[in-house]
């Protein structure tokens, strides 16, 4: 894996140092990332500001992803907005939509005139943040799709093949079975419930999660994941929940402390879960494919993605909005690219960075670190799997969880919990388009 140092080579050791200071504009970048991601955002504006002496990046941690979208709107009304500000993707629409508060990526890099080709992005990332006209709104940044993460020594111990076949919910049933009867006191839980096994259960079985092209046509949209693809999954989990074969922890990445103390056998999450997995996990893992269920037509489809994209502020100097346009084309280059993936997991947003990645041996020296590129890029994405864009999606996404809790509790079966979900969520679909 190549090292800052080397990507950066000599010339940045001969860096005058004491002339850099006093000529510098500052550019401020809020991010949701603690742990070990934070530690490489930190590494990563540690770099890029001993690459140059113009600019000087700041980057910030304001909480998670829900509060720092919070802080930067805080921000803005109070004049006092970043240059920088990191949105998960499902506050893409929210940011569409507010006009006058941003600065499209795509007129940061003309106006800027720095050399930068759209195209070189990954279709099926850049696609979540373009407009109707294909112009790149704000930049893809840690962009990850859900895989199914194994404990290949909690299979051996229950007497099962590690290498068994899981590459349907069918199958791993079977396995949870036998982790079940084998005395396993948490055979699979999973992160981001909504994210994982109802908008991308959508998409990889190419179903609607919701009308109008998952909201991509027009804010007239209204929420469609009550079908019986969704109802039978769900419906599925809250059985082997019921049974302990299925343990929730929470509604973020709480599991995630379990399957890395060993203590989960199958954990569904996000592809870059390989960042804190490979450097505290004790055991031996696996990265396995998302499971879909046999029998839908169409499925396996492809997955879409998770995380965040880096969206510039507006009302801020030319100077500034240089700095950033340098900032962002740095972040997009093909040996920053390929490190940020393989330190992390997440997609590489340029086809150039999965292309380096493959020639420097990684795919090959770390098996199932390519699944994720495979799930997202093996299929054209339909207008069911090319993602969502929907108005108020995170207060959506916590109705989801209050119903989804219910199921799991045993307190709802998965049609009444789930055609709840829809009629709860609509009423918040229709406040977005009356106000937009």
């Amino acid at each position: 894996m190549m090292t800052f140092k080397a990507i950066l080579g000599a010339s940045v050791a001969t860096l005058a140092i004491g002339n850099v200071a006093s000529a510098q504009t500052e550019i401020e970048w809020w991010h949701a990332f603690t742990g070990r991601l934070g530690d490489l955002v930190a590494e990563q504006v540690e770099t890029f500001n001993a690459s140059q002496s113009e600019y000087k990046v700041v980057a910030s941690h304001k909480g998670n992803y829900s509060e720092t979208l919070n802080a930067g709107i805080a921000a803005f009304r109070a004049g006092e907005q970043p240059e920088i500000l990191m949105v998960f993707e499902v506050g893409t629409a929210t940011m569409m939509a507010a006009q006058g508060a941003i600065k499209p990526v795509y007129e940061v890099m003309e106006d800027a005139g720095v050399t930068w080709d759209p195209d070189a992005y990954i279709g099926s990332v850049k696609g979540y943040y373009t407009n109707t006209d294909g112009q790149m709104l704000s930049l893809p940044f840690n962009s990850s799709t859900p895989v199914l993460w194994q404990n290949r020594d909690a299979f051996e111990e229950a007497g099962l093949d590690p290498d068994m076949d899981l590459s349907t919910w069918q199958q791993v049933g079977e396995a949870l079975d036998a982790l079940k009867a084998a005395g396993h006191d948490c055979p699979l839980t999973t992160a981001w419930q909504s994210w994982i096994h109802l908008e991308n259960l959508s998409a990889y079985h190419n179903v609607p999660f919701a009308t109008e092209n998952n909201g991509f046509a027009g804010l007239n949209t209204e929420l469609a994941f009550n079908s019986p693809t969704h109802v039978n999954h769900i419906q599925a989990m809250g059985d082997w929940a019921q049974d302990g074969k299925f343990v929730y922890k929470g509604r973020r990445n709480e599991g995630g402390a379990d399957f890395r103390a060993g203590t989960c056998a199958l954990f569904t999450e996000s592809s870059a879960g390989y960042a804190g997995i490979s450097s505290e996990a004790e055991f031996d893992f696996e990265v396995r494919p998302l499971p879909y269920w046999d029998g839908v037509d169409g499925a396996p489809q492809n997955t879409i993605i998770g995380g965040a994209s880096l969206w510039v502020m507006a009302g801020h100097s030319e100077e500034e909005y240089k700095g950033v346009a340098e900032l962002l084309n740095f972040l997009s280059s093909p040996e920053i690219q390929a490190k940020w993936h393989q330190d992390t997991g997440y997609l590489p947003i340029t086809a150039a960075a999965g292309e380096l990645t493959k020639e420097q041996g990684f795919y090959e020296a770390n098996p199932g670190t390519d699944i994720a590129v495979m799930q997202m890029t093996a299929k054209q994405p339909t207008e069911n799997s090319k993602g969502l864009r929907l108005g108020s999606f995170d207060q959506i996404r916590g109705i989801i969880d209050e119903e989804l809790e219910a199921v799991w509790s045993g307190d709802k079966t998965a049609q009444a919990a789930l055609d709840s979900a829809v009629e709860r969520g609509n009423v918040l679909l229709r406040r977005f388009e009356a106000a937009n």
